[in-house]
C-alpha cells in the first residue's frame, strides 16, 4: 500500500488485557469514582426481540455462509437480490430462501429493484412510463416465481423499491422523469400505487416493505398520508440508518409519532441498513448500534459495504466466526424481556453503551456492553432476592476484535465467581482496563447453589502496535489515520495506524520490543492485510515475511489476504520466550528461508501465555446454552458454574462450539446422572451410545468438529439427566484420516494437474474441473467402515466478477460432489482471494466399509426458470481448484 514515508516509530508498547482487578463486589463503593453503567433489573422495556441480528446481502447461498452461522448468529432478517439480478454474485432470493428458514431465520425482503444492473438501477425505457411499465413485467415476474416456493412464501417480504429519491424517482441520468419525489412527489405515489396494486393481485398475501429511503426524510410523512388515503400503506416500514445509533432512536421515535397523527399502525419497522465500515466486525462499535435497535423494538440489516456471502464482515471463510459474529451468537442467546439500562452518556455514540435482559423463568440476567476503553462500573439494581437469593454468579466474558477476515474463539472468561447482593439490592462489577474495541457480557444466575468457580480462560497477555515498533531498511510507511469516528467510511485499525514496507525487493525489518513474565510457550498472532488485487499481491497471492525471536529460530509466515487494503486477519504461530526482554522480527529477507514476495500492511502483534488458562479444555455450562423444552436448576450439589439443566425425553441443551481447525476433538459430557441423552453435531444425530447413567460421571466422545462454529446439542432420551456442562479440547489418534492428494485421482476431458501453485501441498493440484460434466476429478478412497464421515477438501478460489460500483463481487464456486455413483450434492466452496490461497471445507458424507469413489464435477446453474443464463460471469461453471481430500470418521466413543 503506497502512503508518504515517514520516520521509524520508537518501542512497542504492551497493552494490559481488561480484567476485574478489584473483583465485584456489593453495594455501590467507590463507584462515584468511575464511570457507571446502570442495569435496572425491577424496569421492564419489553419482551426480547433481537431485531439487531439482520443482514444486508449476507448470504450468498446455502453454504455460504454455513447454516450453523446463520443459526448461531440467530439471524432473523435477510435484505437481498431479486432472483437472478445482476447487481452482484449470488445472494439471490429464492436460493437463499429454504436455507435461511431452515436455519431459523424469519423474513426474506427482496430488493426487486436489484433485477437491474448498476446503481442507480438501469432500468431500459425511451422515458418514465416505458421504463415503469418494464419493471412491472418484472415484478410480476419476480412475484410468480416467489409464489412456487410453498410454504416458504410466507417468509418473503416485497421491497419494490430502494431509495426511491436516490435513483428511480431522483434527478440522475436513470429517473422517472429528472424530478425528485422529495420535491414533486406525484409520480412516484401513482408508481407506488400502481406497484401496490400488481403485488397483491398476484399475491393476495403479500407483505410489502417500504418506502426504503436512505432516510426518514420529512416527506415520508406524506408518502404515509398519501397511502393511507390510497389504501396502499406498507405492510412493513423501512428506510436506512447510515448516521449513528442516537439516529435509531431518534428516528423511530419520530415515525412513531407520524403513525399516530395519521392514524396508522403501529407497522413492524426494518431499517434495513445500520452501520458503516468503521463500525462492522468491531464487538465495541457494533453493541452500541445493538443497544439502539433493541431499545427501539424494531428489526435492523448490517449494512452492505464489501463483499456478500460473509454476514456483513462477521463470518470468516465458510464456518468461521470473527468477535462481531460471537457478539451476535451472545445478543441471540438473550431471552425474556429487556430491562432498563442506564448509560454514562446516554444515546451518545461512541461511549459505553448497553443492553440488558432478565429472564425469570431461567432466574437469568445478560448484559451485552462496550464502546469505551479503560475503567467502569457495571451497577445491577433491583436484584431480586426471591430470584437470585442473597448472592448471585457472575460470568463475565470478553468478546475481542479480531478482523474483518479473521476466525475467532469463543468469548474469553474474564471471571466467575459468586458476590453477595448488598443491602441496598445492588451488585457492582467493577471492570478495569477495557479495549473500546471488544464488547462485554456479564450473565448473572442465583449464587446459592454452590457450584464451583471456573478460572479465567486467559492469563498473562499482551498487544504491540506496529506503529510504535522499530523499523530499519528501505520502505518504511506509517499509514493512518484509518477510520476513526471523523471518517466513518474507513476500516478500524488497532492504534488507528498501520505500517507498510515489508514487500517483494525490501530489506526492511520491523521489530517489536517486548517483556514477557515467564519462561514458556506464547502464542503470537500478528494482524496483517495484503489487497488481493494488488500488483505485487496477485503474483503470489499470500505475502510471506519471515519471524525470528532475538535473531534465532527463524519461521516463515503467510499473512492473511482481504477484498480491500486495511481488511485485517491474523495469522498465528507460537513462540517458545524466557522471562524478561525480547526483540522478535518480521523481516522481508532472511538469510535462511528467503525473502518475501508481495505486499502486507501490518496492524498489530498479539502475544499470549500458553498456560494452564489456555491448554485447558474450553467450558461450555449448560445453563448459558440454548435451552429447548427445559430451564435451568441450580440447586444440585457437585455442579461446576451455577447450575444444571435437566433433560427429560425431548429437552435439548445446545451449545455453540469453536475449533480453531478441522479435525478431532475430545468433547467430554459431564452430567450428575438421573437419565441418558443422545447426541448431534451439526443437525445430524450421532450413533453413539447414549451419554449419562444413574449416578454422576463424565462421558468422552470423539468428534471431527469443522474449524470454526460446531453445533453440538444434548436431548434427553430416558429419564432426567442432569447436565452440568460440555468440555472440549482436540486432541488426535482416534479418528484417523486417510489424505488423498487430488493429482493422484483420474482426470477426464479438460480437468488437470497443476503446479502453478506452490502453496499447494507438494506443489500440485488440479484446475480446470468443470464446464460441464465431462470435466471431472474422480478419487477413490478407503473407510475402514460404514457409516458418516467427514470430507476435507483442500482448496482455493480466487475468481471474482467485474463489479460496477464499491463493493468487490468474489465468486463462491461450487462442486458437483458424487459418492459412489449416487445423486450429485452441490457443495459451494467461498473465496480465498487467490488461487495460490488455499482452505478447507467440510462436508459430511455417507460411505461404506471399503472402496469408495468420489467424483467432482460442476456446470454453470441457470436462471430460476431453467432456460437463461447470467451475462456477467456471477454463475462460474466451475469448481474450485482441489489439492487434497482428507476422510475421517465422523465420530468415536
Amino acid at each position: 500500500m503506497r502512503r508518504s514515508r515517514t520516520t521509524a516509530a520508537g518501542a512497542a508498547a504492551v497493552a494490559v488485557a481488561a480484567t476485574l482487578l478489584a473483583g465485584p463486589s456489593a453495594g455501590t463503593a467507590g463507584a462515584a469514582e468511575s464511570e457507571r453503567l446502570v442495569i435496572d433489573l425491577a424496569t421492564d422495556t419489553g419482551v426480547f426481540h433481537g431485531g439487531a441480528s439482520g443482514s444486508l446481502y449476507g448470504v450468498y447461498g446455502d453454504g455460504v455462509p454455513s447454516r450453523n452461522l446463520i443459526e448461531g448468529m440467530r439471524l432473523r432478517t435477510v435484505s437481498t437480490k431479486a432472483q437472478d439480478g445482476p447487481q452482484h454474485p449470488g445472494a439471490d432470493a429464492l436460493e437463499i430462501l429454504p436455507p435461511f428458514v431452515d436455519s431459523g431465520g424469519e423474513d426474506v425482503y427482496i430488493y426487486m429493484t436489484d433485477i437491474y444492473r448498476g446503481f442507480p438501477y438501469q432500468w431500459p425505457g425511451a422515458d418514465g412510463p416505458a421504463r415503469l411499465a418494464d419493471f412491472k413485467e418484472k415484478i410480476a415476474k419476480q412475484v410468480r416465481q416467489v409464489m412456487t416456493m410453498g410454504d416458504y412464501k410466507d417468509h418473503v417480504v416485497y421491497v419494490p423499491f430502494n431509495e426511491p429519491e436516490g435513483n428511480m424517482f431522483g434527478t440522475g441520468a436513470w429517473s422517472y422523469d429528472n424530478v425528485s419525489w422529495l420535491d414533486d412527489p406525484q409520480e412516484y405515489f401513482a408508481a407506488w400505487k400502481e406497484v401496490h396494486h400488481l403485488i397483491r393481485s398476484l399475491d393476495p398475501d403479500a407483505r410489502i416493505a417500504g418506502p426504503n429511503t436512505s432516510l426518514l426524510f420529512d416527506q415520508v410523512k406524506g408518502f404515509l398520508t398519501y397511502a393511507k388515503e390510497n389504501d396502499v400503506v406498507p405492510d412493513v416500514m423501512t428506510w436506512h440508518e447510515l448516521s449513528s445509533p442516537a439516529a435509531i432512536r431518534t428516528s423511530v421515535a419520530r415515525y412513531r409519532g407520524w403513525e399516530k397523527e395519521i392514524g396508522i399502525g403501529p407497522l413492524p419497522v426494518n431499517v434495513n441498513e445500520y452501520g458503516h465500515n468503521y463500525h462492522l466486525s468491531v464487538p465495541g462499535q457494533v453493541v452500541q448500534w445493538v443497544s439502539a435497535i433493541e431499545e427501539s423494538k424494531i428489526d435492523a440489516d448490517l449494512a452492505y459495504w464489501n463483499i456478500d456471502g460473509n454476514l456483513n464482515d462477521s463470518a470468516v471463510e465458510a464456518n468461521k466466526g470473527n468477535g462481531q459474529w460471537w457478539l451476535f451468537n451472545a445478543y441471540g442467546q438473550m431471552s425474556g424481556h429487556t430491562v432498563r439500562v442506564t448509560a454514562p452518556h446516554p444515546n451518545v455514540q461512541y461511549t459505553l453503551q448497553g443492553v440488558a435482559t432478565l429472564d425469570e423463568s431461567k432466574k437469568q440476567s445478560r448484559t451485552l456492553f462496550g464502546g469505551k476503553s479503560g475503567d467502569a462500573d457495571v451497577v445491577f439494581r433491583n436484584v431480586d432476592p426471591g430470584l437470585f437469593g442473597k448472592s448471585v454468579h457472575a460470568t463475565v466474558q470478553e468478546i475481542p476484535w479480531t478482523g474483518q477476515v479473521g476466525d475467532s474463539a469463543q468469548p474469553l472468561r474474564l471471571t466467575d465467581r459468586k458476590v453477595e447482593v448488598g443491602a441496598d439490592g445492588t451488585v457492582t462489577l467493577p471492570m478495569r482496563g477495557m479495549n473500546e474495541m471488544s464488547a462485554y457480557q456479564v450473565i448473572l444466575s442465583p449464587g446459592g447453589g454452590g457450584g464451583v468457580q471456573a478460572s479465567p480462560s486467559v492469563g498473562w497477555r499482551g498487544t504491540y502496535e506496529a506503529e510504535d515498533a522499530t523499523y530499519t531498511g528501505s520502505g518504511y510507511s506509517r499509514n493512518g489515520p484509518e477510520g476513526t469516528p471523523s471518517d466513518v467510511g474507513k476500516f478500524a485499525t488497532s492504534g488507528a495506524y498501520n505500517v507498510g514496507g515489508l514487500r517483494t525487493g525490501s530489506d526492511g525489518v520491523l521489530a517489536f520490543d517486548v517483556d514477557v513474565p515467564q519462561d514458556g510457550t506464547y502464542d503470537l498472532s500478528v494482524f496483517a492485510n495484503s489487497y488481493n488485487l494488488y500488483g505485487l499481491v496477485k503474483e503470489q497471492g499470500p505475502t510471506n515475511v519471515f519471524l525470528r525471536v532475538d535473531g534465532e529460530d527463524p519461521q516463515e509466515l503467510r499473512l492473511p489476504l482481504g477484498y480491500k487494503w486495511v481488511v485485517w486477519g491474523h495469522t498465528d504461530t507460537t513462540v517458545r520466550l524466557s522471562a524478561g526482554r525480547h526483540r522478535i522480527t518480521l523481516a522481508a529477507q532472511d538469510p535462511d528461508l528467503g525473502v518475501t514476495r508481495g505486499d502486507a500492511i501490518i496492524d498489530r502483534m498479539d502475544l499470549r501465555l500458553r498456560d494452564a488458562h489456555v491448554t485447558q479444555p474450553a467450558l461450555y455450562e449448560a445453563e448459558y446454552a440454548t435451552l429447548h423444552g427445559t430451564r435451568p436448576a441450580y440447586t444440585r450439589a457437585g455442579a461446576s458454574g451455577p447450575g444444571t439443566v435437566p433433560l427429560t425425553g425431548g429437552a435439548s441443551a445446545t451449545f455453540w462450539v469453536h475449533s480453531p481447525a478441522d479435525g478431532e476433538s475430545t468433547v467430554s459430557v459431564d452430567h450428575l446422572g438421573g437419565g441418558r441423552a443422545s447426541l448431534a453435531l451439526n443437525g445430524e444425530k450421532l450413533q453413539l451410545p447414549l451419554a449419562g447413567g444413574d449416578k454422576k460421571g463424565t462421558d468422552r466422545v470423539r468428534l471431527f468438529l469443522s474449524g470454526g462454529v460446531n453445533k453440538i446439542t444434548v436431548t434427553g432420551e430416558s429419564g432426567a439427566l442432569v447436565l452440568d456442562r460440555l468440555r472440549v479440547a482436540p486432541s488426535r489418534g482416534t479418528l484417523v484420516s486417510s489424505v488423498h492428494p487430488a493429482e493422484k485421482g483420474s482426470l477426464s476431458g479438460a480437468a488437470k494437474v497443476t503446479d502453478t501453485y506452490r502453496f499447494a501441498n507438494g506443489g500440485k493440484a488440479v484446475t480446470d474441473i468443470g464446464g460441464g460434466t465431462a470435466n471431472a476429478l474422480t478419487l477413490d478412497v478407503v473407510a475402514a467402515r460404514s457409516g458418516r464421515h467427514a470430507l476435507t477438501i483442500r482448496y482455493s478460489n480466487g475468481e471474482q466478477a467485474p463489479a460496477t460500483h464499491y463493493n468487490p463481487d468474489p465468486v463462491a464456486r461450487h462442486a458437483d460432489l458424487s459418492v459412489n455413483g449416487g445423486p450429485a450434492h452441490r457443495v459451494l466452496f467461498p473465496t480465498t482471494f487467490h488461487f495460490n490461497d488455499f482452505r478447507e471445507l467440510t462436508v459430511p458424507v455417507t460411505l461404506r466399509k471399503g472402496t469408495n469413489r468420489l467424483t467432482f464435477t460442476a456446470e454453470e446453474l441457470p436462471d430460476f426458470d431453467g432456460d437463461t443464463y447470467n451475462q456477467y460471469d456471477q454463475r462460474s461453471p466451475y469448481a474450485p481448484v482441489i489439492d487434497q481430500v482428507a476422510v475421517t470418521p465422523l465420530s468415536a466413543r
